[in-house]
């Protein structure tokens, strides 16, 4: 890396954070021509000579032919054409003998790409899908020359619209042709069997046995059928298939695959599938609130970025633990692993040209690029252990090595959870009692689960029939009636044998007064006597309460009590518009004679 250094004096260098920045500014080339992204980007020791070289696949903008590019330092050791877009580079050990060299592998189209050496070492190409039975049926009628080339357009188009397979490369270039290409291309492809192939979308490794860092792995790919394959390192052949329920657009992989491994899938539905060893369908499901631009594991969260501009850390159960917010687009994202310090931290790289280290949710450093930042890699570069590889979107490389002495401290504005949180509760032993009773929920779950739903119903059903009973009979202090808009409601004062009642009526229209209205009083004659039990109430402003004061007298010298129904009629009408019950308080004068 000190070539690195040294062979761009003259070029224009990005801007330092400042002039305590923990990287070293190593190398910038801002005519590299280099588009791609942090799938497409892999480190590896291609020679077992100690070096290790940077693999790109590079997209070739402008009609350019996509490329596979080896760089050594600043300078590109290798070119070789691709012949389709790359959408994924991994390197891997694909068996024990010596020398111990990583094979690569890049996908590109319906096709892996397996080099050693860089030199071109298997092709594996994914399992061919049958062709929609219909389309079949239909070439076969322009093969008897049945039907005309017009005919075949529209009755693929149908096909195409209605059905769920859909249609082969075949069918979709001939919907595409003018009307006079059409009858050449018939006679051309007619006598050419239906193929249907799909097409690799993402790739990753999974230790096959060993967790070791040098043990062999194996490749993972998703594809555009919705699938996840897991490749033998060393035969190829397909260990094993999972379905999705849509297009894997990431992937994250933890474990082995012949003990027991986690798979993480970010699909195009804006969902987070989790799989395991012993499951051929997801296990857990991590719905999002937008689509993903990004998935990262750190130990055992899994932090997805978002296109609502923000960052979140989910557990392998689907549980969501933070949420921190962006100040830019995110567009790419990677893993930052130091294994000198043990950390591990998720490099952001955003659409205003910053690139930001997080440890869980809290900030750890910014840097600033000259250029929105498209692709991130982190690792041993060359004879440098931490080196940061950065493409931009105008195809800039930036390199820049991180400092011996360099510690990412946690800044103060984004802080973690407070210690309160990790701090362990006191849990109290579990019991005798409470071992028995989770037995008994397990064996008699079913069971109580229906009496509970049966007590639930019929208190349901209670409670509404209580609630038609009180509306039929004006048993509430609220009318009912949209003409009568009333409340009401009472107030008791003393101590006796002389009690103050005081009732609180009050018209809730916004605008129309209520006249002609009555108040009865009904009660137990031998208890209570009151001066007027039955009056004629004044008009009633909206808006309004109006406190209606009468005295009653407890006739008990026992200190007995009772309930005083309290009923607000229409002149006129039997049925009360409301009414009210009020409880009577004991006496207490008569109970201290």
């Amino acid at each position: 890396m000190a070539a690195a250094s040294g062979s761009d004096c003259g070029r224009r260098r990005p801007e330092s954070n400042d002039a305590g920045s923990k990287w070293l500014d190593a190398h910038y080339d801002p005519v590299a021509n280099i588009h791609t992204f942090s799938s497409c980007l892999a480190l590896a020791d291609l020679h077992g000579d100690g070096e290790f070289k940077l693999v790109v696949g590079d997209f070739g903008p402008g009609g350019q032919q996509p490329r596979l590019k080896v760089l050594k330092g600043p300078t590109v050791l290798t070119e070789s054409p691709l012949p389709a877009l790359p959408a994924a580079a991994a390197t891997f050990l694909m068996e024990q003998h010596e020398p111990r060299t990583p094979a690569l592998a890049l996908a590109s189209g319906p096709c892996v790409y397996v080099y050693k050496n860089l030199r071109p070492y298997f092709k594996f190409s994914l399992p061919p899908l049958p062709p929609n039975p219909l389309e079949q049926d239909v070439w076969n009628q322009a093969k008897e020359d049945r039907i005309d080339p017009l005919t075949l357009k529209e009755m693929l188009e149908d096909i195409r619209e209605k059905a769920e397979v859909p249609l082969s490369v075949q069918s979709l270039k001939f919907l595409q042709l003018e009307l006079s290409e059409m009858e050449a291309f018939v006679n051309q492809h007619k006598s050419k069997p239906i193929k249907r192939q799909t097409v690799i979308t993402t790739m990753t490794t999974v230790k096959k046995n060993l967790a070791d860092e040098d043990a062999i792995s194996c490749l993972v790919l998703g594809t555009e059928s919705k699938e996840l394959l897991v490749l033998d390192p060393e035969a190829f052949t397909v260990l094993s298939k999972m379905s999705l329920p849509s297009v894997p657009v990431f992937l994250e992989v933890s474990g082995q695959f012949d003990v027991e491994f986690r798979l993480a899938a970010a699909c195009r539905n804006g969902t987070v599938y989790i799989l395991r060893r012993d499951s051929k369908h997801p296990k857990y499901c991590i719905e999002l609130s937008a689509q993903p631009v990004g998935l990262v594991r750190v130990h055992k969260i899994l932090v997805v970025g978002t296109t609502q501009d923000s960052l979140q850390g989910f557990t392998h159960k689907g549980k969501k633990l933070w949420t921190v917010p962006m100040p830019a687009a995110i567009l790419t994202m990677s893993l930052l692993e130091q294994r000198s310090r043990g950390l591990h931290a998720v490099m952001v790289g955003l659409a205003n040209g910053e690139v930001r280290i997080y440890h869980d949710k809290a900030l750890l450093n910014v840097i600033r690029a000259p250029d929105a930042v498209t692709s991130l890699c982190f690792g041993r570069y060359g004879r440098e252990d931490n080196t940061l590889i950065m493409t931009t979107r105008g195809g800039s490389l930036i390199i820049k090595i991180l400092k011996r002495t360099a510690v990412f401290a946690e800044w103060g504005g984004e802080a973690g959870p407070p210690p309160a949180q990790s701090t362990k509760l006191n849990m109290p032993r579990k019991t005798r009692l409470y071992v028995d009773q989770t037995l008994r929920e397990r064996e008699a779950g079913t069971a109580m689960h229906r009496a509970f739903q049966t007590d639930l119903y019929l208190l349901r059903l209670r409670a509404a029939r209580a609630y038609v009973q009180a509306l039929e009979s004006s048993l509430n202090p609220v009318s009912a009636s949209a003409r009568e808009p009333l409340k009401l409601h009472a107030v008791v004062q003393g101590l006796g044998p002389t009690f103050k009642l005081t009732l609180h009526l009050q018209n809730t229209s916004t605008a129309r007064p209520i006249v002609g209205l009555l108040v009865c009083f009904l009660y137990n004659e031998g208890l209570y006597a009151l001066p007027c039990a039955f009056f004629k109430v004044p008009l009633l402003v909206p808006g309004l309460n109006y406190p209606l004061e009468t005295f009653v007298e407890s006739l008990s010298d026992k200190g007995s009590s009772d309930v005083i129904k309290v009923l607000v009629l229409r002149e006129g009408q039997s049925a009360p518009l409301l009414s009210a019950h009020i409880n009577m308080p004991a006496s207490e004068g008569l109970a201290a004679a």
